[in-house]
């Protein structure tokens, strides 16, 4: 890549052109001449992993080798400076782009220098010349004495490595790791270490000088696609609030607010869940859920929103990091009310990641004492509850995420408590919250066994009001019955002729499953041999195991009363809300009535568009016990929630519409029509004619369509 003094246009996305000086040069040299890097505050910490930094080793193993190769590119190194300048300046160097590779290079240099002793394999890669070249500046005190600074804890993790000091006690994962890693790969090729002097010293980059007042840093920052990890969501959200601050606001509120966010995440948890975070903090703010893709640009939405504007930076740090310690409290282990923890434990078991902004918002109330720990508890219980029981019930989950962002919205404070269980009952039928009778069922036929979650099961069956907590993990699952297809005769004699079929039945569900730690001496010994034998049944201390020291032989029979007993204990483990029906009606909505009625519409009184009516709406009201119908002056609606097909009578045809864009139909017929820029009455996208019964098996998979998508949202 050859760039020599080009003008480099980047286009942001609010496409603002932001123009910029830029010279091609080699690494090394342009380290040598700069006086010193400091890594801003608002930049992300060192996130470089051993995959990156074996691709750099490749590179430059590579290209050192190859005398053809005279150079190779390894990005952009952006930075900032409080005047005009060059690197001939010796204020230091506030980089915006480029802190990922800088630190890098400046560990592999350090392991370098450390391994070569007093040899020189490459004329100025000797130890003294590299230390003095590239990572000190050795005339200089203090910080000044670093041609790197890093911010945080990174910072003191490279200063210990670069004065062959011990590390700190909360060291930085990544410099560390990846310095060890550097060591380690120098020691392998001790023999070829030319090469790898060669190789750094062909690395080339783009030197890009911004001008303050001139550039705006934080355009050219998201527009920057430089080589490395590619930023996260929270990267951009930090460099956006911090960035164009003065130094000393900037200063005040990172270390009061988003360090200790930092520091409380952790730094593994904050490079994988801090996006996550951001995008529950958005849904409880805007009740709308952003694209996983799209919370940055969600965030800057929400932040020029005129009441946030208006209420400063300062407060708008402050709620994300009063927030953020609600989420890491619930998602990360942190919550210090033992009742609180152990039930979040068990929602974090079930990856109910989807219920945090729901629980975010419960969280706020509960910290203000506006929310009881005894009901917030229990409001935790009900949502792993609900998941659970659907889970079981083999109720599809994609409309939970539109289930929880919008939950609070028909909450009553006054009524807390009672508010959720009401709107869990009220639910409609593809997001029910499964009763006792279809969640006991299903528990008792299920393959518990292949589920993900098997351990969780088996753990909360078994430590149920224990106060002393069994270890599961220290435990294994048992089959009763086993699960070789060739049953030894004594099997076969227990179960009876009919032994295959109870085996192909039972073995996978609650009935034949508990928990031993002698699981190698069971094997698949008869009954009761594993029950009468030292440490058997009989003498079992688990509560799952309770009973079976009883049962003379195990059968159909035993499995179903065993699953009956068990299925039985589980609706006090995963509770159902109860609520008395005066109460829930109280909590129904009364449906307002358009006073309409299907004697409005002629053309479906009489003649063949009557019965042709009669039998779509058969098939319509049948796709789902929710559905529901109303007669309206136009037309006739058929909805969930909300609309998912309308129909218009007419004298020769209904008119179908349904409530979906264009794009997302599948038709193969082609008989839907893209009406979506054309004057219609309501607001639906696409519409087909239906005039006849044949055609109406076609028809009604179109509108399954656009129930299907309304009751997958969310997602």
């Amino acid at each position: 890549m050859n760039i020599y003094n080009p003008l480099i246009f980047l286009k942001s996305s609010q496409s603002t052109i932001t123009q910029m000086k830029a010279s091609e040069t080699k690494l090394l040299a342009f380290i040598k001449k700069s006086p010193q890097f400091v890594i801003p505050i608002y930049q992300r910490t060192y996130s470089w992993t051993e995959k990156e930094c074996r691709e750099l080793w490749d590179d430059i193993m590579r290209t050192g080798a190859t005398d053809e190769i005279t150079s190779h590119f390894f990005g952009s190194i952006v930075y900032i400076e409080k005047g005009l300048y060059q690197v001939s300046s010796q204020s230091p160097l506030l980089v915006i782009d480029g802190q990922q590779r800088l630190t890098t290079v400046t560990l592999l240099i350090a392991a370098l220098a450390n391994a070569l002793g007093d040899a020189e394999p490459v004329e100025g890669f000797s130890p003294r010349k590299l230390r003095n070249y590239y990572l000190l500046n050795p005339v200089e005190d203090g910080e000044k004495y670093y041609k790197l600074i890093l911010s945080q804890t990174d910072k003191s993790s490279l200063i210990a490595i670069l004065s062959e000091s011990p590390q700190p006690k909360d060291y930085s994962i990544r410099v560390t790791q990846n310095f060890k890693l550097f060591e380690s790969l120098i020691k392998e090729h001790q023999d070829n270490l030319t090469t790898v002097c060669k190789g750094l010293a062909k690395l080339l980059v783009v030197d890009v000088a911004l001008s303050r007042g001139q550039d705006n840093p934080q355009l050219i920052f998201e527009s920057m696609n430089s080589t490395g990890r590619e930023l996260t969501q929270a990267d951009l959200i930090r460099n956006y609030i911090l960035m164009g601050l003065e130094p000393e606001l900037q200063t005040k509120l990172y270390e009061q607010y988003w360090r200790p966010m930092e520091v409380e995440f952790g730094q593994e948890a904050y490079g994988t869940q801090f996006d996550s975070f951001m995008r529950h903090f958005l849904t409880v703010k805007t009740a709308a859920i952003p694209n996983k893709s799209a919370v940055y640009e969600a965030f800057k939405s929400y932040s020029r929103l005129p009441q946030i504007a208006q209420a400063g930076v300062d407060a708008l740090v402050k709620d994300i990091h009063t927030f953020a310690r609600y989420y890491c409290a619930m998602a990360l282990g942190y919550e210090q009310n033992p009742k609180l923890k152990l039930a979040f434990q068990d929602l974090r078991e079930l990856k109910v990641d989807v219920a945090y902004p729901f629980l975010l918002e419960l969280y706020q109330d509960y910290a203000s004492g506006e929310f009881s720990e005894t009901d917030f508890v229990q409001a935790v219980r009900l949502v792993e509850s609900y998941v659970f029981r659907r889970a079981i019930c083999g109720i599809p989950t994609s409309s939970l995420n539109k289930t929880f962002a919008n939950f609070t919205k028909a909450l009553k404070k006054n009524n807390y408590l009672e508010s959720i269980q009401a709107h869990f009952l009220l639910l409609p039928s593809y997001r029910r919250f499964p009763n006792d009778d279809e969640f006991k069922r299903a528990l008792q036929t299920k393959d518990l066994y292949n589920v993900r979650d098997r351990s969780y099961w088996l753990r909360r069956l078994e430590n149920h009001d224990r106060k002393e907590r069994v270890v599961v993990d220290e435990y294994t699952i048992e089959h009763i019955m086993p699960q070789n297809e060739n049953l030894a005769p004594a099997w076969k004699t227990s179960l009876g002729p009919d032994w295959q079929r109870i085996q192909k039945t039972y073995l996978h569900t609650l009935g034949n499953l508990t928990l031993t730690a002698y699981n190698s001496k069971y094997s698949d010994k008869p009954f009761v041999e594993k029950r009468d034998m030292e440490k058997g049944f009989k003498e079992s201390p688990l509560k799952l195991n309770k009973g079976l020291g009883q049962v003379e032989q195990w059968d159909e029979n035993a499995i179903r009363q065993r699953a009956e007993q068990l299925s039985t204990m589980a609706l006090d483990v995963w509770i159902s809300p109860k609520l008395e029906s005066d109460v829930l009606d109280c909590y129904q909505s009364k449906p307002q009535q358009s006073g309409y009625t299907i004697k409005d519409h002629p053309y479906l009184c009489s003649g063949k568009m009557a019965e042709l009516f009669k039998a779509f709406r058969k098939e319509v009201l049948a796709l789902d016990p929710g559905v529901t119908e109303e007669f309206l002056k136009i037309y006739v609606a058929y909805k969930l929630e909300f609309n998912f097909v309308d129909v218009v009578p007419q004298a020769k045809r209904l008119l179908i519409s349904l409530n979906m864009r264009f794009p997302e139909i599948n038709d193969p017929k082609g008989i839907c029509r893209d009406v979506s820029a054309l004057g219609r009455w309501g607001n639906r996208n696409v519409e087909l004619g239906l005039a006849s019964l044949d055609e109406l098996p076609y028809v009604l998979g179109l509108v399954r369509q656009s129930l299907e998508r309304q009751m997958g949202d969310a997602e």
